[in-house]
């Protein structure tokens, strides 16, 4: 959902420019399944999928294309479920790795772990 707002709004700041759309399909199978696909000439594009989720939520998976301030354009694919909005692009930062003593004290508490070490 935050992803259709995202493209939204950059729609509506792209509003200004004059762009003809190039795709526009859109299918609601009645179910609660969908599907939508979206591109316009000036880059911006969107298909998105969905099925009903087994809580009730519709589970989406696709992607969309926005522009960066840099110039081109940046894709972000998405999957979006119970386990909440999960994108994947090159643009999000991503975590510095964990020094080596950290995944030997990771090591260590799942040895605990196991032979029901516990700690209050």
């Amino acid at each position: 959902m935050k992803s259709v707002i995202l493209f939204c709004l950059l729609a509506v700041s792209f509003a200004q420019q004059s762009a003809e759309i190039l795709r526009d399909d859109r299918v609601d199978n009645g179910d609660g399944s969908f599907s939508y696909s979206f591109s316009a000439d000036n880059g911006l594009e969107m298909e998105v999928a969905g099925v009903p989720g087994s809580e009730g939520q519709s589970n989406m998976r696709g992607y969309y294309v926005l522009p960066l301030e840099s110039g081109g354009f940046a894709r972000v694919d998405f999957v979006a479920d119970e386990a909440g909005f999960q994108p994947q692009s090159d643009l999000l930062p991503t975590p510095h790795p964990l020094p080596e003593h950290v995944h030997e004290l990771l090591r260590i508490a799942e040895r605990q772990r196991a032979e029901g070490i516990t700690f209050d």
